[in-house]
């Protein structure tokens, strides 16, 4: 009886597994015995487990996004013959959207910004303000490492303003205002005597004419004619700055509808392009990028790099396939989530997909 017993349990405790060979990768990380290969280091986070994983997935994605073509697509029977030259399908590529909040450019992920947008790797570009102001600020002064635990009251009385770990001095706004305030005063001249509408996308490229500086990814994207979107242009020290021209020369306009429509315009009217989405953090541009592409039924790769959560509903914190459901997302698109402290994991990800790119066709 006893023995039954024992051999019931031992049959639950050990239930027979089902067999994974030839169905999932085994788990192996790097080993260092054979050398420091940063590039074999990356591609083994893939089998690493747990967030590694989803870089080495977010790797392999934006490969995918960055290598399809439409030669890669079969022939539409009623295409025309430009559609049929293999040449013009192998210059139809994937159109990039790149999105990301103001902190990364308060960071020194600016710096790679900077460089994909310098390159022509990314085609369209959604940010909050901070994420356009915080990039012509460090142009005309610098940001501090700082530290989490500085108490707020003490930097106050010192006119440090601290944003996470990194301090920014108020006199760098200061500095600020005393540039802008004159482009302000030229744009507001052009609106009355030739009669141009600001957009905010228009507002950013003036920008980055204007801060004329290699530094900027700003500079790089008006200089490379790259659409720089910011829905909430005023969400920030800019709309500080809007609102104290506003009182000294008032009249100056920025028609958000205009860009709304310019913005989803980039996913509708993509034509025979798939699109991919890369997305820094959540917010604003996270949503925006996604609803844009919701007009052509769903990008075709999306990756996520950000630590919110879902359980609280937000769509920060969202998985993709919460995207699918709305059509953001389509059914069979590629995507991957990976969560981590996006000035970790980006730098990684440019280095594996977007640099190399780089790099083979500069060789």
């Amino acid at each position: 009886m006893e023995d039954d017993l024992i051999a019931s349990v031992h049959s639950t405790v050990f239930k027979e597994s089902e067999n994974l060979e030839g169905k999932r990768s085994e788990i192996r990380g790097y080993d260092f015995n054979e050398g420091l290969d940063y590039s074999r280091l990356f591609s083994s986070m893939l089998n690493t487990g747990f967030q590694a994983t989803h870089l080495g997935e977010a790797i392999q994605v934006v490969n995918q996004m960055l290598d399809w073509s439409l030669a890669d697509e079969a022939i539409a029977e009623d295409c025309g013959e430009e559609e049929r030259d293999l040449k013009y399908r192998e210059s139809v590529k994937c159109k990039v959207f790149l999105g990301f909040t103001s902190n990364l450019v308060s960071s020194g992920i600016r710096d790679t910004f900077r460089y994909l947008v310098e390159h022509r790797m990314v085609d369209v570009v959604v940010t909050t303000a901070g994420g356009i102001e915080e990039d012509l600020i460090k142009c005309l002064a610098p940001t501090f490492k700082g530290d989490f635990s500085l108490p707020g009251a003490y930097l106050r009385s010192k006119g440090l303003n601290r944003i996470g770990n990194l301090l920014v001095p108020n006199d760098n706004y200061c500095k600020f205002e005393d540039w802008i305030i004159p482009i302000f005063d030229r744009m507001l001249k052009e609106q009355i005597e030739q009669n141009v509408l600001w957009t905010p996308s228009k507002l950013i490229a003036r920008l980055g004419k204007e801060i004329n500086d290699e530094r900027s990814y700003l500079y790089w994207a008006y200089k490379n004619s790259i659409p720089v979107y910011c829905p909430s242009i005023t969400d920030g020290s800019l709309g500080d700055m809007l609102y104290f021209h506003s009182f000294r020369s008032p009249g100056l306009i920025v028609d958000i509808v205009q860009d709304i429509r310019a913005m989803n315009g980039e996913a509708v009217h993509a034509g025979l392009r798939k699109t991919g989405m890369i997305i820094l953090g959540g917010g604003l541009p996270k949503h925006h990028i996604c609803n844009a592409n919701m007009m052509r039924n769903g990008a075709d790769y999306a990756v996520f790099i950000n630590t919110a959560q879902e359980y609280d509903g937000s769509d920060s914190g969202a998985r993709p396939d919460e995207a699918v459901s709305w059509g953001k997302i389509r059914g069979s698109a590629k995507t991957v989530k990976v969560h981590c402290d996006a000035t970790i994991a980006f730098p990684f990800l440019v280095a594996e997909t977007f640099a190399k790119k780089v790099i083979k066709t500069t060789a």
